[in-house]
């Protein structure tokens, strides 16, 4: 059953998607791709992995393959930003998998990379360009791209780009482009920022919506094991060692966690690599390629992956520290139970991290099952003091008629020097 071509795309795309395997548009792709196809301007929400990408890359080349001729020298025609390179890198091989037998060019520019390579590409122009804010600036200032024949806008995790500071960029990029234009924001989640970017570049956007924002997908199964930072090492080996063969993506908080960790599991036999700020994309981008191709079976990452990994084969994501935001632990476990499979969240919460817990089970409106260890007392809201100063309650020989003790009045603490 093939019901793509219910959409109204042009037949092109739909014997890309066939090739692709790709039958039955996911509900994002269902009410987006219409509204998108009529030029409206769109603000869709959707949790990660519901297809995203198609959702605003089918309409985008369809509308390119109606505009005849090639884009002159330096200039683009429709312009997609993402906040990491991975996730630009991801959507740049979805859109050339769907544009193999047409002439339309897909291109990208991210730091890392050699930036005289994106100059001698960009001097031949773009039909699709996919770029992060940073480096699109850099190649901007160097008159080495020409925006004022945009014609159509993306905005990818939006969310995240607010988070990393990106809408001041973004300030800088949006006066270059042409207009009128399509603008199309997608994310996650919903802060009150994304309203007011939203009224800055969308004009009478469609608002397509698929699950709350801070809602992770069904068919992720959740849990956690309440232990101590000592015996996180311990917890994380047993996991991996009950099923060697599935593709695990483990989260760890910093750059140097991350590579300490990974290094640990490889000394003890186990097949992993890791991915964070301080690896060059070349060694980035070789750690996903053999994740992907199964050459390795455990990729630990900081949050530069949480939204940079689109491998349906995930069966386990494992968050060893938890997020310092809460939003990002949607993200994180969103690297599973892809493209309609199932699959694994399982979280480590040391004492220290029960407050992102909460944080966490608030934003996602449930209660995390517990699979190991009990919650330490003092997760409990403390008691209120009494009159006397005791919590709870009084100690043997009090009474009543007693009267509490002076309290010894505390030395206000020197600040240190700055």
């Amino acid at each position: 059953m093939f019901d793509f071509d219910m959409l109204g795309l042009a037949p092109t795309l739909n014997d890309a998607l066939q090739r692709a395997n790709f039958t039955q548009p996911t509900p994002i792709q269902n009410q987006a791709i219409p509204l998108a196809l009529q030029g409206h301007d769109i603000l869709g929400l959707a949790q990660t992995g519901t297809g995203k990408t198609l959702a605003f890359g089918l309409p985008l080349i369809d509308h390119l393959l109606a505009q005849p001729g090639k884009p002159a020298p330096k200039t683009v025609k429709a312009l997609i930003l993402a906040p990491t390179r991975e996730l630009v890198n991801q959507i740049a091989e979805s859109l050339r998998n769907l544009t193999q037998k047409t002439k339309l060019r897909v291109g990208t520019v991210v730091g890392g990379q050699s930036i005289g390579k994106q100059i001698s590409f960009l001097s031949r122009g773009s039909d699709i360009l996919v770029a992060t804010p940073g480096r699109l600036i850099d190649l901007m200032e160097r008159r080495a791209v020409d925006l004022s024949s945009v014609r159509h806008l993306v905005l990818d995790e939006a969310d995240q780009m607010l988070d990393m500071g990106f809408i001041h960029a973004l300030r800088k990029i949006a006066p270059a482009l042409g207009t009128p234009r399509q603008t199309m924001l997608f994310s996650a989640t919903m802060p009150k920022q994304m309203e007011e970017l939203s009224q800055s570049y969308l004009t009478n956007p469609q608002r397509v919506q698929v699950s709350p924002p801070g809602k992770a997908a069904d068919k992720i199964t959740q849990s956690v094991h309440f232990l101590s930072r000592a015996e996180k090492p311990q917890k994380l080996r047993e996991i991996l060692s009950a099923d060697m063969e599935a593709l695990t993506l483990v989260f760890a908080r910093t750059k140097h966690g991350a590579e300490k960790l990974m290094k640990g599991l490889v000394a003890d036999g186990f097949n992993a690599a890791s991915i964070h700020g301080n690896k060059s994309q070349g060694q980035r981008d070789r750690a996903i390629k053999a994740f992907r191709a199964g050459e390795i079976n455990v990729l630990v990452a900081t949050d530069v992956a949480a939204r940079g990994i689109d491998i349906p084969g995930v069966a386990y994501v494992i968050n060893y520290d938890l997020p310092e935001v809460p939003d990002n632990y949607v993200h994180r476990i969103g690297r599973t139970a892809r493209a309609g499979r199932e699959g694994e969240a399982i979280a480590f919460c040391a004492p220290d991290e029960l407050d992102q817990l909460r944080q966490i089970q608030k934003l996602m409106k449930i209660e995390i099952p517990v699979a190991s260890g009990t919650m330490p007392e003092f997760a409990e809201p403390k008691k209120t003091r009494n009159r006397g100063g005791f919590r709870g309650r009084k100690p043997q020989g009090a009474n009543s008629t007693s009267k509490p003790a002076a309290s010894k009045r505390r030395r206000p603490r020197r600040r240190p020097a700055a």
